[in-house]
């Protein structure tokens, strides 16, 4: 127990002495001030302006920077689809892997184009290393890139000064997204994958091993271009795996040491945007106050999910199991878990990869126990406001930030301000639509799956069990997250008189709408609130003034967050997990 709390306390020192590194970085990136790499790649960037034809002296209104966005993300999902559709006739595809079904593809580039990665597939037995490098990896910085241009956009807004005089500008569309990609997430990966192979992260392009495992026979060694899409899939925050069972499998989570890193690369840019943030505003105090809500909320989630998982159930207790830590075991609940990581380092990972939007898993959520369980589910209904993704977390947070500062303003009588602007009614209807879009987005995709007869195909268990799954698929996809609960399936094999007896599967078309829904909805809310307040005075700072600087509106921002998402989520879950944990059964 007490080295698990030492492991934990020390990733999260080298995750917060990291963050006024890479946070400043990325304030002087996105400000236009001069960095290490304008040598390198600033040649490389005005050619790329100068190929997109982009005029980055001029800004963009939040429409004009909506429409680019979603102009992009809709090429990048065509692109996508096709090189999953044809990647039978591409390079790089040394095991003669066929096309998948055009209902799987088509999840599968909603699920990457969004940030989400869920994945209905297995991607050592089923995709080429060109679908995997030139589709998925390309989409896991393209797609974290996106996000990070629409936090740095609202960020814009929050700090413009120039009023209503101003032309409403929140910046350049193309400009952030070339820049979010040459001078963060290429540099970084670039070197996070060169540490990831030294050690022993697989990197290759050749085929398949054959092996002769002690137990007799053969079997098949998949290898691939691992390191450089584990790298980007960690660092932007994505979650998918080359491998179907994520980083618990070696060749992606080798050592203790790799997995101290990923999770470091998971957490570094969404904990360091709200450095940024603080840069980009004038005033570091507010940076601090975001970082400290998302913070608590965090490391709530983390201890509760150590405790449980160190304890185990009730029903292994019952059965004798023996679940305390003794030489050469950490003990606890192990039931899904791997022995190199222990209770901390599953815990940890799982509480991080749940409150950020990755999804990337190194142990079985569906073996953790009953509290234990509750805690991912928790951290998906707040709606990736616990750092979340690259970029959506922090403009998530602001969106609540936002909402606090109403709600304060109404116990106080005064018209709400936030940094000296005046949030009004058009502000609140955007910030509530972007504030419930995603929870809607969710519940209604639950709904059709466990209430219709086309969703039952899909739901492996019965029971609470069943209803679990089914739930925390769509909270997953919802909130673009991608890590899920075994058992919930989008494939099955179709029979006579069975809705997929043409090989259209439901849960694969109604989990790709949920995700692009969920994931650009809210983009265009944020837009639309990063315009309003970039045309707004200034107003002077009087007596009655709320603070959004100090303690009391960080547990004021916390009470917001968890009320919003138990109202929202609360009835739901205690027909799910809430039951599950008072049977003493493991997920």
């Amino acid at each position: 127990m007490p080295q698990g709390y030492v492991q934990i306390a020390i990733f999260c020192a080298v995750l917060v002495a990291a963050m006024p590194l890479l946070g400043g970085y990325m304030a002087r990136v996105f400000t236009g001030e001069r960095v290490l790499l304008d040598r390198i790649l600033g040649p490389l960037e005005r050619l790329t302006y100068r190929a997109l034809r982009v005029d980055t002296t001029q800004g963009q209104s939040w429409k004009a920077y909506a429409r680019s966005l979603i102009a992009f993300s809709l090429l990048g999902w065509l692109v996508l689809y096709v090189i999953l559709r044809a990647q039978r006739v591409l390079p790089f595809n040394p095991q003669s892997f066929h096309a998948g079904t055009w209902d799987l593809s088509f999840n599968t580039a909603s699920s990457f184009v969004t940030n989400t990665n869920w994945q209905y597939y297995g991607g050592e037995s089923t995709l080429s290393y060109f679908s995997q490098m030139a589709g998925l990896a390309v989409q896991n910085f393209l797609s974290a890139a996106v996000g990070l241009t629409v936090a740095i956009a609202l960020i814009r807004g929050i700090a413009s000064r120039r009023g209503p005089a101003g032309d409403g500008s929140i910046g350049n569309f193309w400009q952030d997204l070339i820049r979010a990609c040459y001078y963060v997430l290429l540099p970084l990966s670039i070197v996070g994958a060169i540490v990831l192979v030294s050690q022993g992260v697989v990197q290759t392009l050749g085929s398949s091993v054959t092996t002769s495992p002690l137990s007799g026979g053969h079997g098949l060694l998949a290898l691939g271009p691992v390191a450089s899409q584990e790298v980007i899939k960690e660092l932007g925050t994505n979650g998918g795996g080359f491998f179907n069972v994520n980083s618990a499998m070696p060749f992606e989570n080798p050592t203790g040491l790799s997995n101290f890193i990923e999770m470091f690369l998971l957490l570094s840019i969404p904990v360091s945007l709200t450095w940024t943030y603080g840069r980009m505003v004038g005033s570091r105090r507010q940076g601090y106050a975001i970082f400290s809500a998302m913070s608590i909320l965090l490391i709530v989630g983390v201890v509760i999910t150590y405790i449980a998982e160190q304890h185990g159930t009730p029903a292994q207790h019952a059965a004798g199991v023996h679940t305390q830590a003794f030489a050469g075991s950490t003990g606890g609940n192990l039931e899904g878990k791997d022995q190199r990581f222990g209770i901390a380092g599953s815990a940890l990972w799982s509480a991080i990869t749940t409150a950020t939007s990755t999804g990337a898993v190194n142990s079985a959520f569906e073996s953790l126990t009953g509290v234990g369980g509750l805690v991912p589910f928790a951290n998906l209904s707040m709606s990736e406001t616990v750092f979340g993704g690259v970029g959506t977390g922090l403009y998530s947070m602001l969106i609540f930030a936002l909402l606090a500062v109403f709600i304060g303003g109404l116990m106080v009588g005064r018209t709400p301000e936030f940094l000296g602007k005046k949030v009004e009614a058009r502000e609140i209807k955007l910030v509530s639509l972007g504030a419930i879009f995603t929870p809607i987005a969710a519940l209604v995709g639950a709904a059709l799956a466990v209430g219709t007869k086309f969703g039952k195909p899909s739901i492996f268990a019965s029971g609470p069990q069943g209803f679990s799954e089914s739930l925390y698929a769509y909270m997953s996809q919802g909130n673009n997250n991608g890590s899920a609960f075994a058992g919930y399936t989008g494939y099955y094999q179709p029979t006579p008189g069975n809705v997929g007896s043409h090989g259209i599967t439901f849960a694969d078309l109604l989990g790709g709408v949920t995700m692009v829904f969920a994931r650009f909805a809210p983009i265009l809310f944020v837009l639309a609130v990063a315009g309003s307040l970039a045309r707004k005075r200034v107003a002077p700072v009087g007596v009655g003034t709320m603070r959004t600087d100090s303690p009391t509106f960080v547990v004021l921002l916390i009470g917001v967050v968890v009320l919003v998402g138990a109202l929202t989520f609360f009835p739901a879950l205690l027909l799910g997990p809430v039951v599950q944990g008072l049977t003493g059964r493991l997920f």
